[in-house]
């Protein structure tokens, strides 16, 4: 039990001698070639062999020459998983003697082993340093470890900051995962703070951005458009100058949809709600072309270099996931496009995405009921991709916003008897529903009987699947779900939905919200510059924003069902 207390105070002296060291500074007496060649070998992945060379050099060495090459070899041993040798290494140091990248080195091993032994203090204090003075290779970890020692120290916001100064480094996982932990973080926040902190910070603050994204899935304004940089620039060069509503339609356009193949259902609807739009406008429309990419892949790899052969200079569509992303995944797009699905990760530089993804229901209803502080919740989902994709982004955004999904129940179709299985989640406030009208009829007894009848509860979009009885919707009363801006209020350039659901039969029931998918599909290629400067466009689906990252995201309107008719709510958000 004493050595680890002899190495937390070993520790703990160096960093109280750090601590009193002038401000760090990247210039330095040059490595010798021997320490250059040592620290090469951490960068080829072999950090123990750079440590036993840099302890042996350390040995010839005097002064801080000697100091520089210690910090150096407990850098590599710390990189190598061996924490103790590390620690003895750096016990051995006198921080006064360094400078430059072995001082950082020291200052970076010092706060990670404070931050395994659990004193942020610690850490915070070797990592004083602004990241903009730390040299590049260490700046994202330095950056990563500085955001845990201030969440541990209760610095919430200081902690976000770090990690969003963080996130542009990141790749793959750890990428992901870094955006989760920044989620999680602004989650703990309420509407206010977020409101307050999001406006106080300055232009370029990467945090922003992600700050935006929270506003929004909150219904919340933004202070300011999103920040944007060269990699986020959508090239309009090819396009006439705006109108004065900001109306700037491509010369162009052409438009990928799975026009035969399994797709092609849902593709019309998709088709007639864009063509409705781009009618509907009097003035200089472009030229549009259709190009089938049969709902494959490879067909919408083709269809693209169809298009950028055929001339045009924007691109939207493809619609189905595997189309998006292997479209997103050329080395080059010299023809923007709006893809009409969700890929695997962020749209390429200079593109953008919109979708009506299920993921988006389940976010949206998370952040509904936590506005309204529901606590612990039930979460009942049908057992196919669309309900399972939208509880899953639920309960992730949901915990990250410090509420408990207390069970989780998958229902069938014919959803039959699930009594014990609600009862079992005990007393919650809330209920998320992410089924059709069919399942939510007979889901609506069974509640009440599992005593969570008087609990909040949120559906998704789906709820209108199946529904138009108002003598059996009417168990459907009470239940919130997110509705299409169109099926509410007046949408300039569309007929009311019900007048175009008597016209055109992919107006109307289910189609009708990829109908106006397609309208706001249309909108977007129009008013790309509006969106992008200016913040927001209100479209058919809702308030439509288009982030930083390419996507476009959506503020619905919100409904209910009264004596089984879907009303709308008038202040939801």
């Amino acid at each position: 039990m004493n050595k680890p207390v002899a190495r937390i105070s070993a520790l703990s002296l160096s960093l109280l001698l750090l601590a009193g060291c002038a401000t760090t500074s990247l210039t330095s007496a040059p490595e010798s070639p021997a320490q250059s060649q040592a620290l090469a070998l951490i960068e080829q992945g072999k950090p123990r062999d750079a440590a036993v060379q840099l302890e042996a050099l350390a040995n010839t060495l005097r002064g801080s020459a000697r100091s520089a090459a210690l910090a150096d070899a407990a850098f590599a041993w710390h990189e190598a998983g061996d924490a103790t040798r590390a620690r003895s290494l750096l016990s051995q140091v006198q921080p006064r003697q360094l400078t430059g990248a072995s001082l950082q080195r020291y200052q970076l091993t010092s706060a990670e082993l404070a931050l395994a032994d659990r004193q942020p203090a610690q850490a915070l204090a070797a990592l004083k340093e602004s990241s903009d003075a730390v040299a590049p290779s260490l700046r994202t970890r330095w950056q990563l470890a500085r955001a845990n020692a201030l969440q541990a120290t209760g610095d919430t916001l200081g902690a976000a900051l770090e990690r969003a100064r963080a996130h542009a480094a990141l790749t793959s996982k750890a990428r992901s995962d870094n955006q989760q932990a920044i989620a999680s973080l602004l989650g703990t926040l309420d509407d206010a703070t977020l409101r307050a902190r999001a406006a106080a910070l300055p232009a370029n603050e990467p945090l922003y951005n992600f700050a935006g994204r929270a506003l929004i899935a909150r219904g919340l304004p933004l202070p300011r458009p999103f920040d944007r940089d060269g990699a986020s620039q959508f090239d309009t060069s090819k396009r006439p100058p705006a109108m004065s509503d900001g109306y700037r339609p491509p010369v162009k356009m052409a438009v990928l949809l799975p026009l035969s193949g399994r797709l092609a259902t849902a593709a019309q609807p998709v088709r007639d709600g864009l063509l409705s739009g781009y009618y509907g406008e009097s003035r200089r429309r472009p030229e549009i072309q259709f190009i089938d990419t049969a709902g494959t892949a490879a067909g919408a790899v083709a269809a693209y270099d169809k298009a950028v052969g055929a001339g045009a200079d924007f691109i939207v569509g493809p619609l189905g996931r595997d189309e998006v992303d292997a479209v997103f995944g050329r080395a080059q797009l010299p023809v923007p496009v709006l893809a009409l699905n969700r890929g695997k990760g962020s749209p390429p530089a200079g593109s953008a995405g919109f979708s009506m993804a299920p993921e988006d229901d389940g976010i949206i209803a998370a952040e509904y009921l936590r506005g309204r502080e529901r606590g612990k919740v039930l979460v009942v989902h049908s057992n196919d991709e669309t309900g399972r994709r939208a509880a899953a982004a639920f309960r992730e955004r949901f915990t990250q916003r410090g509420g408990q999904v207390a069970a989780t129940v998958g229902v069938n179709d014919t959803v039959g008897d699930v009594g014990a299985q609600l009862r079992a989640a005990g007393s919650v406030d809330g209920v998320f529903l992410a089924v059709k009208a069919p399942q939510a009829r007979t889901l609506a007894p069974q509640l009440a009987l599992a005593g969570a009848g008087g609990a909040s509860r949120v559906g998704t979009s789906q709820l209108t699947l199946g529904s138009g009885k108002p003598e059996e919707d009417m168990a459907l009363d009470g239940i919130i779900y997110p509705n299409e801006a169109w099926n509410v209020r007046g949408v300039a350039g569309l007929p009311a939905a019900s007048t175009a659901g008597q016209i055109l039969p992919s107006a109307r029931g289910a189609s009708g919200r990829l109908f106006a998918f397609g309208f706001d599909a249309w909108k977007i290629s129009a008013y790309l510059d509006k969106i992008a400067t200016e913040g927001a466009l209100a479209g058919a689906t809702g308030t439509l924003f288009l982030d930083s990252n390419g996507n476009v995201l959506r503020v619905p309107v919100w409904s209910t069902f009264s004596g089984g008719r879907p009303t709308p709510i008038a202040s939801a958000n």
